[in-house]
């Protein structure tokens, strides 16, 4: 089993916390998205991991290709790095891993995570995962027939067709299909909406007698925004409350509180603090005279006569003297 991971793109919807970081590497609960990703995968596959291809704009840098190709070998796969100079569209992004595409594949874009209680069929020709919701128009959607079969992709529908929305995860058991079916649309510049789009590969692909089943999760959790983030990190919290992982070996607590469940990184400082529930602290952070809760802070930043809740904070911040719902960038200072 081979998974693909396309991860280049500019994350404009949860500025400023991606002008110095790639959203995917954001943490929730102490973890970067795109490694929570490819290890819930792994989870639900029924086979062992080959290799995860990992699609990243050519300005990421050395450390992020190392951290990337380390989550795949801590998985026991080889780990690829593959460039996507310009953004057009999702058929193009997976194709920039065509070498990649042959076999058993799993395509996951790395701005969503979920949680599942089931294993995957890998007999089935493709899975799409998708979630009921209750505003379909952002998202691509299928329409099912009698049997449970798709019978139509629908990319962000203006007008309401189904509202069983794409997640963004896919399985095929022929890879090399899907290429023949990508390489199709790229090179007689087929388009939609101005991009090249899966959607539409997927579309000739069940044209020609490929029968596509809906995969359901258990929860879908987007990572999308700063709110859909503060959200999905209260989610895995929860999920993961009784992990040792979450608390950290050397941890400095003086005359403060933490209320579970709350993922505290190493050498973090408690002094005069409430932190909890549903709060993740990066690495070498400091809280004094300060209440955080529900709100993701990263490395290095310090919080100081606050009262903090709903928001996310970066690294190497500091936020001093005002209690708001905030979404402060790496590197800033707030007082």
């Amino acid at each position: 089993m081979k998974i693909i991971v396309p991860m280049a793109g500019m994350g404009k919807r949860m500025r400023p916390h991606t002008l110095t970081v790639p959203k995917p590497l954001v943490q929730v609960a102490g973890k970067p998205i795109v490694q929570r990703l490819v290890e819930d995968i792994a989870k639900v596959c029924n086979e062992p991991l080959e290799e995860v291809a990992f699609i990243i704009g050519p300005t990421f840098g050395k450390e992020v290709e190392n951290m990337l190709t380390g989550v795949a070998q801590s998985l026991g796969a080889k780990g690829s790095i593959w460039y996507q100079d310009e953004a057009h569209g999702t058929a193009h992004a997976i194709m920039c891993a065509e070498p990649v595409l042959d076999g058993k594949v799993v395509v996951a874009f790395a701005d969503t995570l979920f949680k599942a209680d089931f294993k995957m069929d890998t007999a089935q020709e493709g899975i799409i995962w998708v979630q009921k919701i209750e505003d379909p128009r952002a998202f691509g959607v299928v329409k099912l027939d009698a049997d449970g079969v798709i019978t139509d992709f629908v990319e962000k529908p203006a007008e309401f067709v189904s509202d069983l929305a794409i997640i963004g995860i896919y399985y095929f058991k022929d890879g090399a299909y899907l290429k023949r079916e990508l390489k199709y649309l790229l090179d007689n510049n087929i388009r939609e909406k101005g991009e090249f789009q899966l959607t539409n590969a997927l579309e000739n692909m069940k044209r020609q007698g490929v029968k596509f089943t809906p995969g359901k999760v258990t929860e879908w959790l987007d990572c999308g925004n700063k709110d859909a983030t503060v959200y999905t990190n209260q989610r895995v919290l929860e999920f993961d409350r009784h992990d040792a992982r979450l608390m950290p070996a050397k941890l400095t607590q003086e005359n403060s509180v933490i209320i579970q469940p709350c993922f505290i990184g190493e050498n973090v400082v408690l002094r005069n603090a409430v932190v909890g529930p549903h709060v993740s602290l990066g690495a070498g952070s400091v809280v004094e005279d300060a209440v955080v809760r529900n709100s993701i802070v990263q490395q290095f930043s310090t919080l100081r006569n606050v009262v903090v809740q709903n928001s996310m904070v970066g690294s190497y911040a500091t936020v001093n003297g005002h209690a708001l719902d905030l979404s402060v960038g790496d590197y800033n200072v707030y007082q």
